[in-house]
C-alpha cells in the first residue's frame, strides 16, 4: 500500500477545465486540462512535459492569467503552485 503524506496548503478539488500554458512572452501556447484545482495549485494533464519551463501563466477562458511555478512533473503531467494565489 502506498500511502503518500499529503504536503499541500490547501484541498484540492478534481475538475476537468480547459486551460492554455502561455510562455515565451506570449508566443508559445500549450493546451491543456485542470484535473484538480485549490486555491494554492493546481495539477495539470499535457501533451508532453518536455517543451514546458519552470514558470509560465495559466489561462482559463478570459479569466486573468495566473503565474504558476512547476513543483514536479511526470511524463503527461505537471504540479504548479501559484505565485500570486490571491490573484483570481
Amino acid at each position: 500500500m502506498d500511502i503518500r503524506l499529503e504536503k499541500r496548503l490547501s484541498p484540492r478539488r478534481n475538475t476537468i477545465i480547459e486551460a492554455t500554458i502561455v510562455f515565451d512572452g506570449g508566443r508559445t501556447r500549450i493546451r491543456c486540462i485542470i484535473r484538480n484545482l485549490s486555491e494554492t495549485g493546481a495539477k495539470l494533464e499535457v501533451a508532453s512535459v518536455t517543451r514546458i519551463p519552470r514558470t509560465f501563466d495559466l489561462v482559463v477562458d478570459k479569466v486573468r492569467p495566473q503565474a504558476c511555478i512547476v513543483i514536479w512533473r511526470s511524463v503527461k503531467e505537471l504540479g504548479v503552485q501559484f505565485r500570486d494565489p490571491t490573484i483570481r
